[in-house]
C-alpha cells in the first residue's frame, strides 16, 4: 500500500511540473552526454597511448655524402646494441621513394615534384622499450653520417598534449552542464515541494516520518535523472553508428575505432550516475533548503 502510495505520487509530481521535469531530463541528458564523451575520449586516448608506444621507432637519416664506411659503421653499432634495439631496418633512396609515392598517392603534385635522390638514406630502429627512445636518441646522433635523428616518441607526445587538452576540456563543460542540472534539480524539488506544501503538513500532523514524506520527491529527481542518462547514451549510441563507423571511418588508419564494449560500458555508468547524483541532490534540497 505504502509503494503503490509513493509511486502514485511520484507520477502525480511529474505531470503537475512537467515542463520543469522535461527540462531538468534535457539538462542531465546533455551534461551526461558530454561526460560520456569525455570518457569515451579518455579511454581512446589511453588505448591510442598503448597502441602507437609500443610501435614507437627511432629514425636515423644519413647525410647525402655518408660513406660506406660510415654506414657499415653505424649498422654494426646498432646491431650489436641488444639492450636497447630489437630491429632495425635500412632503407634506401630507393626504398624511402617507394615509401613516399605509396604514403602520398593522393597527391600526386607532390609525387611528380620529388626525386629519389631528394629522400636519405635511413635506418629504422625498432626497440626493446619505446620508453627508452630519448636514450637511443642521444646516443646515435652523433655518429659519423648521421644527419637527423627523429624520435616519434617526441611527436606522439605532441599528439597526445593535444588530446589530453580535448580531454580536460570535455570534463570541464560536463562539469558545468552537471552543475546546471544539479541547479535544476533542486529548484524542481523545492517547487514541487511547495506546490504539495498542504498535503505535507497533514501528513506531518497524522505523524508520517521525514523519509517517507520526502520519498516521492526524490523519486522524482531520480526518474528524470535516469531518463536523461538512457537519452544520453542513445546519443552517444547514435554517434558511434553516424559519426565514428560513418564519417570519421575513413580515419580508422590514425584513430582506433571506438568499441561497443565501451559503449556498453556507459549503459552502465551513465544511469548510475544520473540516479546517484539526482537523489542526493534531491535528498540534500528537502534536507536544508525545504522544511518538510
Amino acid at each position: 500500500m505504502r509503494a503503490k502510495y509513493v509511486l502514485s505520487e511520484v507520477a502525480t509530481g511529474l505531470w503537475r511540473n512537467v515542463t520543469m521535469t522535461i527540462a531538468m531530463m534535457i539538462t542531465m541528458a546533455v551534461s551526461l552526454s558530454m561526460l560520456g564523451a569525455s570518457l569515451l575520449l579518455y579511454w581512446q586516448v589511453n588505448k591510442l597511448k598503448d597502441f602507437y608506444y609500443n610501435k614507437v621507432e627511432v629514425s636515423i637519416f644519413l647525410r647525402n655524402d655518408v660513406t660506406d664506411a660510415q654506414r657499415s659503421a653505424l649498422a654494426a653499432a646498432l646491431d650489436g646494441d641488444k639492450t636497447l634495439v630489437l630491429k632495425v631496418t635500412y632503407e634506401s633512396k630507393q626504398d624511402a621513394w617507394a615509401r613516399f609515392k605509396v604514403q602520398f598517392k593522393d597527391a600526386p603534385d607532390l609525387v611528380n615534384a620529388t626525386k629519389a635522390e631528394q629522400l636519405p638514406e635511413s635506418f629504422r630502429v625498432k626497440l626493446i622499450d619505446p620508453k627508452q627512445s630519448a636514450v637511443v636518441h642521444d646516443k646515435y646522433k652523433t655518429f659519423a653520417g648521421v644527419d637527423d635523428v627523429i624520435d616519434q616518441r617526441e611527436l606522439l607526445d605532441k599528439l597526445f598534449s593535444v588530446l589530453g587538452a580535448l580531454q580536460r576540456l570535455a570534463l570541464v563543460v560536463a562539469v558545468v552542464q552537471g552543475l546546471a542540472a544539479l541547479l535544476l534539480v533542486a529548484n524542481t524539488i523545492q517547487v514541487a515541494a511547495y506546490s504539495k506544501r498542504r498535503e505535507v503538513a497533514v501528513m506531518k500532523l497524522v505523524g508520517a516520518s521525514n523519509w517517507f514524506i520526502q520519498l516521492p520527491f526524490v523519486l522524482e529527481a531520480v526518474f528524470a535523472g535516469m531518463i536523461g542518462a538512457l537519452i544520453a547514451f542513445l546519443v552517444l549510441v547514435s554517434a558511434k553508428v553516424f559519426l565514428f563507423d560513418g564519417s570519421l571511418k575513413s580515419l580508422t588508419n590514425l584513430l582506433l575505432p571506438v568499441a561497443w564494449s565501451d559503449i556498453l560500458k556507459l549503459l552502465f555508468y551513465l544511469p548510475a550516475i544520473g540516479g546517484a547524483v539526482s537523489a542526493v541532490t534531491g535528498w540534500v534540497t528537502l534536507r536544508f533548503y525545504v522544511r518538510v
